[in-house]
């Protein structure tokens, strides 16, 4: 039997019940002199060699620390992660990507967006609806994928598991997300944005679902598996789950909130293109600090 504190209210467990191992683990700086994560950080950098001067908008401190979080401070299995990343960022650019770069970008921000509002732990919250009917390819699924992803690091600079995913699955069929690009995104996730996801939050997956999931738990690591968590309509006490972590005039109305205004496709193209300008600007400035 899972056992939590003692002397805590029913609420005060379930909210212990809910968080992830990473969370309710004491954080390393609370065992460990918080040099400690300095010189782990400043030895990644030693392994990394010339790269930092190379990207040094990616090779932040921020971002090492992230990804040291996700491979529980190893300094090798960190550095061997960053080094696939960089790889893979030379060649896919994501930084690049803007909201104008998103094909039929009305159509498809239906089935992924980021809310414009936090969860009660403060972390940004992405949205996504795999039962909407996508009018482009799988390539352009998957840049819209990193977009959002590039555009979830923002919120994690200082804080790493700094965002909340959100798939509501009404509706959704075996048709609707083909294996091959489910593999290709978590690909992506798991190796080029560890410890990004604190939370993956699965709203009323019908039945048929469960033949899916098993096949795809084999290319889950066991760290975002434990992520994961169903929540179901009819279900009192999974539901308590939404309203645990968000504030129910925020949260959508299909997710247990009270929230029924729906997304504004204008409004929302102009945060994103707002948040592209600052994306934009800090990789400038750290483009005009390697030059000098």
């Amino acid at each position: 039997m899972r056992k939590y504190p003692e002397t805590v209210t029913r609420s005060e467990a379930m909210s212990y019940l809910l968080k992830t191992r990473r969370e309710r683990e004491p954080p390393l700086q609370e065992h460990a002199a918080s040099e400690e994560q300095a010189a782990k950080i400043n030895k990644v950098r030693e392994l990394l060699g010339e790269l930092p001067t190379e990207m040094p908008g990616f090779l932040s401190d921020a971002t090492i620390r992230r990804f040291l979080h996700a491979r529980n401070w190893s300094t090798i299995q960190a550095t061997k992660t960053l080094k696939e990343a960089v790889k893979w960022r030379r060649q896919y650019k994501p930084e690049k990507i803007r909201w104008e770069d998103i094909a039929e970008r009305e159509n498809e921000v239906k089935r992924a967006y980021i809310t414009d509002y936090l969860d009660n732990n403060g972390r940004t919250v992405l949205v996504s609806r795999p039962s909407v009917k996508s009018v482009t390819s799988v390539k352009e699924q998957i840049k819209q994928l990193v977009y959002n992803l590039e555009n979830l690091t923002m919120s994690s600079e200082n804080a790493p598991e700094n965002a909340v995913w959100i798939i509501d699955f009404r509706g959704w069929t075996l048709s609707s997300t083909p294996l091959a690009m489910t593999r290709q995104s978590l690909d992506i996730i798991q190796n080029y944005y560890p410890g990004l996801v604190a939370v993956a939050i699965l709203c009323n997956p019908p039945k048929i679902f469960e033949s899916f999931w098993k096949i795809m738990s084999y290319f889950i690591e066991p760290e975002m598996k434990e992520k994961v968590r169903f929540v179901y309509s009819n279900n009192s006490e999974s539901l308590r789950i939404m309203t645990d972590m968000f504030d129910p005039d925020k949260l959508e109305s299909e997710f247990g909130g009270r929230n029924t205004w729906g997304l504004d496709i204008v409004e929302y193209s102009e945060r994103m293109r707002r948040r592209d300008q600052v994306r934009g600007a800090s990789a400038n400035a750290n483009e005009n600090t390697c030059s000098t």
